[in-house]
């Protein structure tokens, strides 16, 4: 158990970062999962709507530094290569 006042502190301020971006996360992969789902199905148009979405929760977490930028460059990339095959 930690000893001094700041290293107390840092627990607690660790413990909050791991909550945040265990949810950002959590959020991130529900909007990819939408993206495969709509790809699936071959719905076209909510693949599209999806993906939007997906890209601007994936660039958030990116920006909060939950993923690396290459990471979520390499997530974008792969969504959008799935809608584009279903649309071409």
């Amino acid at each position: 158990m930690a000893n001094t006042k700041s290293a107390k502190k840092r627990i607690k301020v660790t413990f909050k970062k791991a909550l945040r971006n265990r949810a950002m996360k959590s959020r991130t992969k529900t909007a990819m999962k939408k993206v495969v789902a709509a790809c699936g199905a071959g719905d076209v148009a909510t693949a599209r709507q999806a993906l939007t979405g997906a890209v601007k929760t994936i660039d958030k977490a990116a920006s909060r530094g939950v993923y690396h930028k290459n990471n979520a460059a390499r997530k974008k990339s792969k969504l959008a290569r799935m809608v584009n095959r279903i649309s071409a």
